[in-house]
């Protein structure tokens, strides 16, 4: 009996153990946690000063338990079934009307957030999310083009339709995302970057088929390497993979077509299975906070919306219209909308057939 008793105290032993170590590594690799004192973040990688995160847990005695993701579709599969209580996830505007049409979002308490006031009008009541009944926007950017002044001149790429000019056969990087890539043609065609029209749809394939001479290669996110390191004279992408390229490089700038693009948002939301709604509501208040607002901006290189932290930055930073575009550009600008299963597969078929083109 008592070798009986040491074995079972043994083997409690190392249970709990076992239960220590995953509950570390649980803090450290960001596994949600059911602990009251704890706030279950799930952000995409890398976006989020580190600092902000332990002054969070200095100020308010929340822990953060902090996992990533790599695309809004990962993000919506895993808060859908429901395997882990986040409290907080950052995803982007097309994907926060499904889920708020899927009902995996909770309405925000707007009694409960403190720095509402501190938003930029122009970034509130979008059309993915009327009154930001559901999310608060944490950052925003635009779609646009990258050049190099060693092989282009300024005043040669400033509009889209700049894009098919002879000139740059074989020079130019496409972002690897259909919304993005038809965009561009359809509002070379003054169409809406939303269109449900077949013939619109197909008339920007055709015109995007066109510009295939001048296509060196559609990648991903290794644009901002591949222009820092002079890969190609042009690009499309993000403003925020723009902003990292231009920081290796000081021969790259970064244009927004004044005739229109995609404005994009990533605002945070709050997931249905959310357990500690305390520590939510202090992280949406802590995060509008103008001054941690403004080092988070600092630290990613994103347009925030906070126009009090945008005050707080640098002139170079908040004069920068690269990155900080004027009001007459921003009039002109799109916000995608989630077109559902049946027409966003017509356009990602679109863009293959697009891409199955290039030599």
């Amino acid at each position: 009996m008592k070798k009986l008793l040491v074995s079972v105290a043994t083997i409690l032993a190392v249970v709990l153990v076992l239960f220590g170590t995953q509950s570390y590594l649980s803090s450290k690799t960001g596994t949600g946690t059911s602990s009251k004192d704890v706030l279950n973040l799930y952000n995409w990688g890398d976006y989020i000063d580190p600092a902000l995160l332990k002054k969070f847990t200095k100020e308010t005695g929340y822990k953060v338990s902090y996992e990533t993701f790599d695309s809004n579709e990962a993000m919506y599969t895993k808060i859908k079934q429901g395997g882990t209580s986040y409290d907080l996830a950052v995803p982007s505007d097309y994907m926060i009307q499904k889920m708020k049409a899927e009902r995996l979002l909770l309405p925000l308490d707007h009694s409960k957030l403190t720095g509402l006031k501190n938003y930029d009008s122009r970034f509130l009541n979008q059309s993915f999310d009327k009154k930001n009944k559901y999310s608060l926007p944490y950052f925003w950017g635009t779609l646009g083009i990258i050049y190099n002044d060693e092989y282009v001149n300024k005043k040669d790429i400033q509009h889209w339709d700049d894009l098919w000019s002879s000139k740059f056969k074989n020079q130019i990087m496409l972002v690897d995302s259909a919304r993005d890539a038809l965009a561009v043609a359809l509002i070379t065609q003054n169409k809406s970057v939303n269109t449900k029209s077949q013939a619109d749809l197909a008339a920007a394939q055709a015109k995007l088929t066109t510009l295939m001479p001048n296509i060196k290669a559609i990648v991903a996110d290794e644009i901002k390497m591949y222009m820092a390191q002079n890969e190609a004279a042009i690009a499309v992408t993000y403003s925020g993979e723009a902003a990292e390229a231009l920081s290796n490089n000081k021969h790259l700038h970064y244009v927004v077509p004044s005739e229109g693009s995609n404005l994009w948002f990533d605002n945070i939301v709050m997931p249905k299975t959310a357990k500690h709604k305390a520590a939510a509501y202090a992280f949406l208040n802590f995060i509008s906070d103008p001054k941690n607002a403004a080092q988070n901006a600092e630290y990613i290189g994103y347009a925030t919306p906070n126009k009090n932290a945008l005050a707080l930055l640098p002139k170079s930073i908040r004069h920068d219209k690269q990155f900080y575009p004027d009001n007459e550009t921003i009039s002109h600008l799109q916000v995608y909308d989630n077109l559902g299963q049946a027409w966003t597969e017509k356009y990602n078929d679109a863009f293959l057939e697009f891409k199955m083109t290039q030599r």
